[in-house]
């Protein structure tokens, strides 16, 4: 099992109420009111940045009609829901948005990720990294870049727990030659990514060749996020353009980025191919 993720339980907890709620035909003015909160703060409930008082939880779940068991679920997704992740201790600089994908990447099972140009976060050295964040001066100033590599360096973590991410990975074959950073980084990265082929059998790559005809996605970097849990929607994605980033559950714009997703690790190399491509590649650089 993945590890507890108070994001997750805490989405897992608004999503159930929100179903009920819908399911019973109650709109959201009437659920406050029986609760005894104000319209207002209620979609901030239901949007999983408040939490509800105990008291006021029980008084919902009666409104709602849950049985006994699903009781139990709701009061407990509460409680882990108040818990803090490590995510949180970056609350003034990654704010609201950043924080809820840190919070649901460290709960997920599975992550399913698509870039042209750029080597995934969770894949990248330190020193790529480095020159990769160094180098947005539009929206990071000099003095965040450190604070922002240790966020990306602890999301690698979750690479090599005991349960760890499964992370399937297609990239466009640019991002093996751009040299981010210089050609030492590009060295050194390209060392990594061989490494974690073989060695890390959760790691999942694929290369997709300047000769594909499809499969390339552009202009954006979108990442898929699989759950275990049984009725918390099983997949979420996040997506990250030129000054555009935000969480997308709808099931019809997932299913879109999924289908993305596939098309894209269908033009690609298998793992070993492109495992092959890597070495060749770190080859050609001396």
């Amino acid at each position: 099992m993945p590890p507890t993720s108070p994001t997750v339980a805490r989405l897992e907890l608004t999503h159930r109420i929100r179903q009920r709620r819908e399911h019973l035909e109650l709109d959201s003015a009437t659920v406050a009111t029986a609760v005894g909160i104000a319209a207002s703060n209620w979609s901030h409930i239901e949007a999983g940045r408040r939490i509800l008082q105990e008291p006021k939880l029980r008084v919902l779940l009666d409104l709602l009609e849950f049985d006994e068991v699903e009781r139990g679920e709701l009061l407990a997704l509460r409680e882990l829901s108040k818990q803090r992740g490590w995510w949180d201790a970056h609350a003034t600089l990654l704010g609201g948005e950043l924080l809820q994908f840190h919070g649901l990447e460290y709960g997920a099972s599975t992550e399913r990720t698509h870039d042209s140009v750029l080597i995934p976060g969770l894949l990248q050295t330190a020193d790529y990294a480095r020159a990769l964040i160094a180098n947005d001066t539009t929206f990071i100033p000099k003095s965040q870049v450190k604070q922002r590599l240790e966020i990306r360096l602890r999301r690698q973590q979750r690479l090599r727990e005991p349960d760890p991410l499964h992370i399937t990975a297609v990239l466009g074959e640019a991002a093996l030659h751009q040299k981010i950073g210089g050609v030492d980084v590009l060295r050194g990265q390209l060392d990594h990514l061989i490494d974690l082929l073989e060695t890390v059998p959760t790691v999942d790559l694929h290369v997709i060749t300047f000769d594909a005809t499809k499969g390339i996605h552009t202009g954006a970097t979108f990442y898929l996020l699989d759950f275990e849990s049984r009725v918390w929607p099983p997949t979420v994605a996040w997506y990250e353009g030129p000054g555009i980033q935000g969480l997308i559950d709808d099931p019809a714009d997932v299913q879109a980025l999924e289908l993305t997703h596939e098309l894209a690790q269908d033009s690609a190399l298998s793992r070993d191919d492109s495992l092959e491509m890597m070495r060749h590649c770190r080859r050609q650089i001396g």
